[in-house]
């Protein structure tokens, strides 16, 4: 039997800073919800491709909430990581976080947890990777994403 390769979480961790333009800004003087599901996204992908090294897709994201708001010229950090893989699967958490710019001090803004699928030259789901947990917030993560992969599966199961 083939070993699998083992990937840390460090390996693959993406930050990502934006500031706020006009063009992400929607009526009532905010970020657009859609803006940043887009960059939330591209987070999540870059973490699973440099964890699989290979092309990717999302196969679902959990709920997208606003605990703050994001103004125009504010300076939004994205900070993604993987929490939990599968087989051909990976979980990637992704934090928002809104920076003042005089103190530094990060808000933040939204949590969330992101399933990307390893896709292979055929676009068919590839073996992904495992993951070398090494601190105690990174096995509690894999703990809660085991939890959340079984509330996944019960609610495709659910749904037929």
């Amino acid at each position: 039997m083939e070993e699998r390769l083992m990937r840390h979480v460090a390996d693959s961790a993406v930050i990502q800073t934006q500031i706020i333009l006009s063009s992400h800004i929607n009526g009532a003087g905010r970020l657009f919800g859609g803006q940043l599901m887009e960059w939330i996204d591209i987070v999540a992908g870059v973490v699973a491709r440099r964890h699989a090294r290979c092309n990717q897709t999302t196969a679902s994201v959990d709920s997208l909430q606003f605990k703050e708001a994001v103004h125009l010229n504010d300076t939004l950090i994205l900070e993604g990581k993987l929490t939990y893989v599968g087989h051909t699967s990976m979980e990637v958490r992704v934090d928002s976080y809104v920076e003042e710019m005089k103190s530094g001090e990060r808000k933040l803004v939204n949590t969330a947890y992101f399933v990307m699928v390893a896709l292979d030259e055929n676009d068919h789901p590839t073996p992904v990777p495992g993951l070398i947990l090494e601190t105690d917030e990174e096995k509690a993560e894999w703990a809660a994403g085991e939890k959340r992969n079984q509330l996944r599966k019960q609610r495709r199961i659910e749904q037929y």
